[in-house]
C-alpha cells in the first residue's frame, strides 16, 4: 500500500474516500480519544459509520461496551463538521496551493503557512504504527511532520522526564542515547523543554531516527525553544506526530493525552527524571497499563526531581544505568560496543588515570584532581555508563 504522503487513497476524489471521515472525527470530541476510539471499534473499524452514529447507536455502543460515556457536546461538534469541506481545506492548505494563490479559506482549520507539509496516517493505513494499534485509546488518525521511510517502528523506545531537568540527568540521557550509535533504534519523545529535548536532541546528533508527538495542533510550535529541534527531527528523517487539526492551541488536558501516543508508539520507556506530580510520572502509570516496559535512570537522591523515579523503582520499574541495560529490558539480541580507554579526554582521562593507581571515594577524586564535586558526579556517571568504572563500598575501580 502507498505511504501515505499525500492522500492513501490517490485517485479517489474526497467525496468517496473514508479518509474524509477520519479528518472530520479528528475535529470533534478532541478530548475525548478512548470514546471515539470505542464507537470506532464498536462500528467494526467502519469510520463512516462512526462519524454518523445517532443516539441510539450511541445507546446500543454503551450497553455493548459496559458503560460508553458520551461527550455533552458530541453531536453538535459533529454537525458543525462538515467532512467534505474539513477534507478540501485541509488537502488544499496542507499542499500550499492556497497560499500561491494568496487567499484563505474561510471556515477552514488549515490557514496559515505552517499547515504546508502536513501528511496525514489513518487507522487503515498500511504504515498506521502497530504498537499503537495495541492501547485502548488509539488515535483514530495522525497527523504528521517528516518522513516514514527511514524511521523504525519495530525498535521504539521512549525517554520522558521533567521539564526541569538538571544537568546530570541531560549528561546521563545523552550518554545513555550515544550508545545506540550505529543501531536502527528510534528515540520517541514529546518535544517538550528538559528531558524530552536532550532524547530528541541525542537522537540526532548520533544519526538516529526520533519521533517527537505534540499536544497541539501543527500552528503552534510549542514550546518556542524547541522550533530550531522541530526542524532538525523533520530535516533529519524524524516525524512530528499529531492528533489535532492545525489550530487547535496547547491546551494542560492534551499533554498527558499525547503521553499516551508517546508511550503506545515505544515497546519501552525510560524514565530520567520525575516529581512525584508529573507528566512524566502520566507516562509511567501508561506505559504499564499498555503493558510495555517501565525502566528508570537512579539520579541523585537529594535532588527532588528523583522523587517519582524511586517510587517508580521501589514499585516495580526496572533499572538502566546503560543503554545495554534498555537492550537487555526489552529482550533485544544488538551488541553495543563500549568506548575503550583511549577514547577518553579531558577530566574524564584524569579520573581514569587517578583510580588506576588505587580505588578512591568520590570526596577524595575531588581533593587530588581539584575539581567541583557536581562535575566530577557528571563525569563519573558517564563513564560508569560506558561500562569503564564501577563503584562499590563508596569508592570507584576501574571495571575488569
Amino acid at each position: 500500500m502507498q505511504d501515505k504522503t499525500q492522500n492513501k487513497d490517490c485517485g479517489k476524489t474526497p467525496k468517496d474516500s473514508n479518509d474524509k471521515y477520519f479528518l472530520a472525527m479528528s475535529n470533534v470530541a478532541i478530548a475525548h480519544p478512548l470514546f471515539k476510539a470505542r464507537l470506532f471499534e464498536y462500528f467494526d473499524f467502519d469510520i463512516k459509520k462512526t462519524f454518523e452514529c445517532d443516539t441510539n447507536d450511541i445507546k446500543l455502543a454503551d450497553e455493548y461496551w459496559g458503560g460508553l460515556s458520551c461527550p455533552r457536546d458530541f453531536f453538535k461538534e459533529r454537525d458543525n463538521t462538515d467532512p467534505d469541506k474539513f477534507y478540501d481545506n485541509f488537502m488544499e492548505l496542507s499542499s500550499g496551493e492556497n497560499l500561491s494563490k494568496g487567499k484563505p479559506l474561510k471556515d477552514t482549520a488549515f490557514s496559515e503557512p505552517l499547515a504546508k507539509g502536513i501528511k496525514y496516517i489513518t487507522y487503515d493505513s498500511g504504515n498506521y504504527p502497530a504498537m499503537l494499534k495495541g492501547i485502548a485509546d488509539f488515535p483514530l488518525m495522525l497527523y504528521y511532520k517528516g518522513d516514514f521511510s527511514g524511521v523504525n517502528f519495530d525498535k521504539t523506545v521512549a525517554f520522558v522526564g521533567s521539564r526541569k531537568a538538571s544537568t546530570y540527568a541531560r549528561e546521563i540521557l545523552g550518554t545513555i542515547i550515544s550508545a545506540f550509535k550505529g543501531l536502527d533504534i528510534t528515540i520517541v519523545s514529546g518535544l517538550a523543554e528538559g528531558v524530552d529535548a536532550k532524547s530528541h536532541s541525542s537522537a540526532l546528533e548520533n544519526g538516529l531516527k526520533t519521533i517527537g508527538v505534540i499536544g497541539s495542533g501543527f500552528k503552534f510550535q510549542y514550546p518556542s525553544s524547541n522550533k530550531k529541534l522541530y526542524e532538525e527531527i523533520e530535516a533529519g528523517g524524524g516525524i512530528i506526530f499529531s492528533e489535532y487539526p492545525y489550530e487547535i492551541p496547547p491546551m494542560p488536558h492534551q499533554f498527558p493525552q499525547r503521553n499516551r501516543i508517546v508511550t503506545g508508539l515505544s515497546y519501552g520507556t525510560v524514565v530520567g527524571e520525575a516529581r512525584m506530580k508529573s507528566g512524566a510520572m502520566i507516562s509511567g502509570k501508561l506505559t504499564l497499563e499498555q503493558g510495555r516496559e517501565l525502566m528508570c535512570v537512579p539520579g541523585l537522591i537529594s535532588n527532588p526531581n528523583t522523587e517519582g523515579v524511586y517510587h517508580l523503582l521501589r514499585n516495580g520499574a526496572s533499572m538502566v544505568t546503560t543503554g545495554a541495560d534498555i537492550l537487555d529490558v526489552l529482550g533485544w539480541d544488538i551488541k553495543i560496543e563500549t568506548a575503550g580507554k583511549e577514547n577518553l579526554e579531558g577530566l574524564e582521562k584524569q579520573i581514569y588515570e587517578a583510580i588506576s593507581i588505587e580505588a578512591r571515594a568520590i570526596e577524595e577524586l575531588a581533593l587530588v584532581l581539584s575539581v567541583d564535586i557536581n562535575d566530577l558526579m557528571v563525569n563519573l556517571t558517564s563513564m560508569e555508563l560506558k561500562g569503564l568504572i564501577k563503584q562499590a563500598g563508596g569508592s570507584y575501580f576501574i571495571k575488569g
